[in-house]
């Protein structure tokens, strides 16, 4: 039988013990809690993501065209780079010549001075400067006309006879059997000291190779610093030698690099060509 409103409501009150057995409605939700911080922390990533993707990557860059490196900011030749690292290299269009495989035909200005200077130097630094008859060919190509019998002289007279001896070549400036006679030039930099319309001074400074690579050499490949100075005259449409210079350095300290065996300076002799360096 149903009871009526009017009659008194009984509130029954459990013992404290029996209250905390019940299972509270009001407990937290640590699924919920977690699925919230993961939705923020993908919100904040993809945030950052979107931000990034619209900064330009220096390193990917798109730069000028091959063709069009005359108007690049490294053919400004004597400015200088954005670290404070020096002059940066310079140079507007590849000689695209050469004569007796050495380039040839510069523009008629201080920058193709200096591309003439760093090649010239290639070429008197290499092996084949022992050697008369190369010898002779090299330096027709490069010389000034005017002065070529002189020069040709002090070439002479510098890379032959005791200096050639003193490598261990014979006298025609070739290499015991079973031996390679090393000799290269490497440019590492350049700068123009005194240029006219008619005359160019240029400043190359130089790391070498020299020396015998094989087994049995008494004459083991060394390198050397050195700077040349070489004195350019525009003649015949193009920049020559007409005079030159050598002293020793500026040389840095040398690396803690173990020196290689004579097979493993042999071999990379025979497998590294060297570089022609018209700019």
């Amino acid at each position: 039988m149903p009871l009526s409103d009017d009659q008194p409501h009984t509130r029954t009150r459990l013992p404290v013990a029996e209250q905390s057995s019940y299972p509270s409605s009001r407990q937290p939700r640590p699924l919920r809690t977690l699925l919230t911080v993961l939705v923020i922390v993908t919100l904040l990533v993809l945030a950052i993501s979107v931000a990034n993707r619209g900064k330009a990557d220096p390193n990917t860059s798109a730069g000028p065209a091959s063709g069009d490196s005359a108007t690049a900011p490294a053919a400004t030749g004597g400015a200088g780079s954005a670290g404070g690292a020096g002059p940066a290299p310079s140079g507007d269009q590849p000689v695209g010549t050469t004569s007796n495989g050495i380039a040839n035909g510069y523009p008629h200005t201080d920058q193709g001075a200096q591309s003439a200077a760093t090649n010239y130097a290639v070429a008197l630094g290499s092996a084949d400067m022992f050697r008369a008859d190369a010898r002779h060919t090299i330096v027709a190509t490069l010389a000034d006309p005017a002065v070529l019998p002189a020069l040709q002289g002090r070439l002479d007279q510098g890379f032959g006879g005791d200096t050639a001896a003193r490598y261990g070549l014979d006298a025609q400036g070739k290499a015991p059997k079973g031996l390679t006679f090393v000799s290269r030039t490497v440019p590492v930099g350049t700068r123009s000291v005194g240029h006219t319309e008619s005359d160019a001074k240029i400043e190359v400074w130089c790391t070498g190779l020299t020396g015998l690579a094989g087994e049995r050499s008494t004459q083991p490949v060394t390198s050397n610093w050195y700077t040349l100075t070489l004195s350019l005259r525009w003649t015949g449409g193009d920049w020559k030698l007409s005079d030159y210079t050598s002293r020793q350095g500026p040389a840095p300290v040398p690396g803690d690099q173990q020196a290689a065996t004579a097979e493993e300076i042999t071999g990379a002799v025979q497998q590294f060509g060297g570089f022609r360096y018209a700019r």
